[in-house]
């Protein structure tokens, strides 16, 4: 499956490890939710950045005390119309201040991608090698936004108000 991050296809540094495989020292590591919350105290204390596959059926409060710990969290989207990982990322972009890397993992549409950038994801797990291919071209897509997001850009007014210069609406963005 390929892996989109900044734009490009990157070959995914991340080893997924099941519940009961041992886990490597030094290698980043992917680690389900419910083995890392069994043992967190000793997953965070390991050699090599540590990540956690979030399914979005559960609370992401139940990572905050953690997610300075964590380089990566992966939230599943089981069906593309399945967008409770949109909430997840929000949440943990804006209320708990998440700055690692999120994934975007599972059914991830290309019709999506957009709206997963907004939420805060950065990182993409994708079926499709032509969908990964036109990521960077939705990226590249827009410049200025108009709605706040969890991506860290300025919407448009905010920028207006501080004097930044936004294109002009005629312009091709």
């Amino acid at each position: 499956m390929p892996l989109v991050e900044g734009g490009r296809i990157v070959e995914d540094r991340y080893r997924r490890i099941d519940d009961d495989a041992p886990i490597p020292d030094r290698v980043p590591v992917i680690v389900p939710a419910k083995r890392f919350l069994a043992d967190a105290d000793e997953l965070v204390r390991r050699d090599g950045s540590l990540g956690v596959a979030w399914p979005n059926d559960r609370r992401v409060a139940e990572l905050a005390p953690w997610l300075g710990h964590l380089a990566l969290v992966a939230l599943a989207f089981p069906k593309f119309r399945d967008g409770r990982a949109y909430s997840q990322a929000r949440l943990l972009r804006e209320h708990y201040g998440f700055r690692g890397t999120l994934r975007a993992s599972g059914d991830v549409l290309r019709d999506q991608f957009h709206f997963l950038v907004r939420a805060g994801f950065d990182s993409f797990e994708v079926k499709k090698p032509a969908d990964a291919r036109v990521f960077a071209d939705v990226l590249a897509r827009y410049s200025v936004y108009y709605q706040p997001g969890a991506d860290g850009r300025v919407p448009a007014l905010r920028r207006r108000l501080q004097g930044a210069a936004v294109p002009n609406a005629r312009e091709p963005v």
